[in-house]
């Protein structure tokens, strides 16, 4: 688990080296699908003078559209949670991929690539970024990090219990409207500007499916006379997990003519019953009709190096699990080593814990080329 954590370190720096000099596609938003930069510099590393305005200089770095650095401006909690809003959304990406021949590859010209294309790797990216935006600032509001907005007071909540509104909750509210202000609208003229924008949404929509309501209870001796009770955002690992299988069973679409309108609509080749539900609506409708992720074309086999991805040539594997599939039966190499770390650890009075030092043995796998 050790190794599986360092490599998932050295990948987000790797990504965030790459993409400070990448540019984007035209037709990208934020995020993984964005312009800007995977930056991690602390905020606090800027001049002590320039302190009241540091978030300027973080929204400059990421390279937003102008409207997008105008929004980014104007709250100082804003900057430090887009950031935060990026890299998570990267980190989820590459855990959620690490098994897969496509794990994620986001650096170098290989993300830029991909974004060019409608894959289902591209509707995961469009996906996950809005869904890390959302997630974010709904936490970010309920954090105090925000000076234009707080907790989500959630006055939709039904009363019959006595419940006295309490806690903090997460304030979805208030990140929906600003994540649908800061990706703006997009023209619905193209497939592929229809498809991006239903995927983007379909992360936004997996956010609001998974708010919690957590309540405590109040009274004599434990009763439940009054109940305090807030709404939580998923943790946003689960939010990846259910993305993921998304992925799995993303819709391919094409376009048709609608011979009434002459308009242009979105068909996945099912039939009629089964097309009315997965196809996305007319263009003066903006909200899908399903949680669907919808792709274009066909993923390539990202076995070998390509414009799309490294290949999978000495990615480390688990034999009997998933070796074959990522090495795309050219077979693993085997290599044995000695791991050295804390073993039969003991706690000692007071207070501290005791471990020994164990060396063991283990094999790792690796794809051959």
């Amino acid at each position: 688990m050790l190794d599986g954590h360092l490599l998932l370190g050295w990948l987000s720096f790797t990504v965030i080296v790459h993409l400070l000099s990448l540019p984007g596609p035209t037709t990208a938003y934020f995020g993984l699908t964005g312009n800007e930069p995977l930056s991690v510099l602390p905020l606090n590393s800027l001049p002590e003078e320039s302190t009241g305005r540091a978030h300027y200089k973080l929204c400059d770095r990421l390279k937003l559209e102008k409207k997008q650095r105008r929004m980014c401006r104007r709250d100082p909690g804003v900057a430090d949670t887009l950031r935060e809003a990026i890299i998570m959304s990267a980190l989820e990406c590459q855990h959620q991929f690490r098994f897969e021949r496509w794990n994620c590859t986001l650096e170098g010209r290989h993300r830029a690539n991909i974004l060019k294309r409608g894959f289902k790797e591209t509707a995961f990216l469009y996906a996950i970024s809005s869904a890390g935006l959302t997630h974010a600032l709904a936490k970010a509001c309920s954090a105090g990090r925000m000076e234009r907005c707080t907790c989500d007071e959630a006055p939709d909540l039904e009363n019959r219990k006595a419940w006295q509104w309490g806690g903090c909750g997460d304030n979805l509210k208030y990140a929906n409207k600003f994540v649908k202000e800061f990706l703006g609208k997009r023209s619905n003229k193209d497939l592929r500007a229809r498809v991006d924008t239903h995927n983007t949404n379909v992360g936004m929509k997996v956010i609001k499916a998974g708010v919690e309501t957590t309540c405590k209870c109040h009274g004599v001796s434990g009763s439940c006379t009054v109940q305090t009770c807030w709404r939580q955002l998923l943790p946003f690992h689960e939010i990846g997990n259910r993305l993921k299988l998304r992925y799995e069973t993303s819709v391919k679409v094409g376009s048709s003519t609608n011979e009434a309108t002459g308009e242009g609509d979105i068909s996945t080749g099912r039939n009629q019953q089964q097309q009315q539900q997965h196809s996305l609506p007319g263009l003066s409708d903006q909200i899908p009709r399903t949680m669907d992720l919808l792709h274009i074309e066909d993923s390539p086999s990202f076995c070998k190096p390509s414009k799309y991805s490294a290949g999978t040539a000495a990615r480390k594997c688990y034999k009997d699990q998933n070796c074959d599939a990522i090495c795309c039966g050219r077979g693993h190499n085997t290599q044995s080593r000695e791991v050295t770390g804390p073993c039969q650890c003991q706690v000692r009075w007071c207070c501290y814990v005791e471990c020994k030092q164990c060396t063991q043995r283990e094999e790792v796998y690796t794809c051959k080329g």
